[in-house]
């Protein structure tokens, strides 16, 4: 269950994916399968090859990408990995969120 995002942050987050941009959203999210986890950061990109790209100076796998229909496709980075990656980009206020 996602909570704690407003309207505007997703909207900027779909425009920077509908202009080709890899873009970050973080939000809270309980999930039973990740005990200790409360956030998720859904990395997107419209262009699967430029996220697979991205993916890869992580670790990261495509079929890890949740591919979707409307074009805002994306990681979901969870844990320590999330914290170490959203550091490693510069983006330590949406680990502080």
């Amino acid at each position: 269950m996602a909570f704690g995002i407003k309207r505007q942050e997703l909207n900027d987050w779909k425009k920077i994916i509908d202009h080709g941009g890899i873009a970050f959203l973080t939000h809270y999210w309980l999930d039973d399968r990740f005990p200790g986890c409360k956030t998720v950061t859904k990395v997107g990109c419209n262009d699967l090859n430029k996220l697979i790209a991205w993916g890869k100076k992580y670790g990261l796998k495509p079929e890890w990408i949740h591919t979707r229909k409307d074009g805002y496709s994306h990681f979901d980075l969870i844990g320590e990995r999330q914290a170490d990656i959203l550091k490693y980009e510069g983006l330590t206020e949406q680990i502080w969120r």
